[in-house]
């Protein structure tokens, strides 16, 4: 649930690698360097990415956020844990927590280290912020490792590789208290793909209407993949519906995403969460 707005500006942080801030390589230097003036990069790289379209769609709809983001490309959290304490343990209102996109980059698949290390994270939020809302980013399938041999999800069906990730960030979560909940940008990946809205293979030709959510590289994102990331994050973030914005939103304009793209998009955003309030729905493959 969305906590009220205060009267001052709610501060909230987020913590994570290129699948946060948006890769460099094919389209996504457009999401990189969204608006960087309008967060805090706390490394000091200049970076905008998936904290700036939040910002701005917050903004859009007249909602205050001061919005900061400690990134590494990557990097999970024990990196971030073991390297970045000192930054990112302070009285933050929100802390959004996204891991490497394998779970284990030495053992993809096992959670024990995004477990272990949100955990630490959140606890030592919460001794800085006993209020403080902490949350994992549960991301989306890679390409690359469910379609290529050797990947370590190949021969698996492409929504495999989310729901894993989102198991282990519900695992997470219930092994710390002071995580809240987790976003699920996978799951709404799988869902643009279920519904034909995204392809399913980067590796062959689109369909007519399709866009692809991947980068070139389909491992990060395209514009539209970060697009639906910064959608979900911003309607689970603020309660608000991420369709307020309207398919002729100025964010999706700037990022070169036509207008009906933008619109679908956003109403995936909107029905992959309408179901996480339903606890059954949670579990599935929704």
């Amino acid at each position: 649930m969305a906590r009220q707005q205060p009267s001052s500006a709610t501060k909230i942080l987020f913590v994570g690698n290129s699948f946060t801030y948006g890769d460099p390589a094919g389209a996504a230097p457009l999401v990189q360097d969204f608006r960087p003036h309008t967060v805090s990069d706390l490394n000091g790289t200049g970076l905008g990415g998936v904290p700036a379209l939040f910002k701005a769609m917050t903004d859009a709809v007249g909602l205050r956020y001061d919005v900061s983001l400690e990134t590494e490309g990557g990097k999970g959290l024990d990196f971030h844990h073991d390297t970045r304490h000192a930054t990112i343990v302070k009285p933050w209102d929100i802390v959004l927590l996204q891991g490497y996109s394998t779970l284990d980059e030495d053992d993809p698949g096992n959670p024990a280290k995004l477990i272990r290390f949100s955990g630490l994270l959140a606890q030592a939020l919460h001794r800085q912020n006993p209020a403080v809302d902490v949350r994992l980013t549960a991301t989306w399938s890679r390409a690359d490792q469910t379609w290529l041999a050797g990947g370590a999800w190949h021969g698996e069906q492409i929504d495999r590789m989310a729901l894993d990730v989102r198991h282990a960030c519900d695992a997470a979560a219930a092994a710390s208290h002071p995580i809240t909940g987790v976003i699920p940008v996978g799951q709404a990946w799988n869902r643009a793909i279920a519904l034909g809205v995204a392809c399913t293979n980067p590796y062959r030709a689109l369909a007519p209407g399709e866009v692809n959510l991947w980068a070139p590289d389909a491992y990060h994102g395209s514009v539209h993949g970060y697009y639906l990331e910064a959608a979900t994050i911003f309607g689970q973030v603020t309660g608000r519906d991420p369709r307020l914005l309207g398919a002729f939103d100025p964010i999706a304009r700037e990022l070169g995403i036509e207008a009906r793209m933008a619109g679908a998009l956003q109403a995936i955003a909107a029905a992959q969460l309408a179901v996480e309030d339903t606890p059954e729905q949670v579990r599935r493959a929704a």
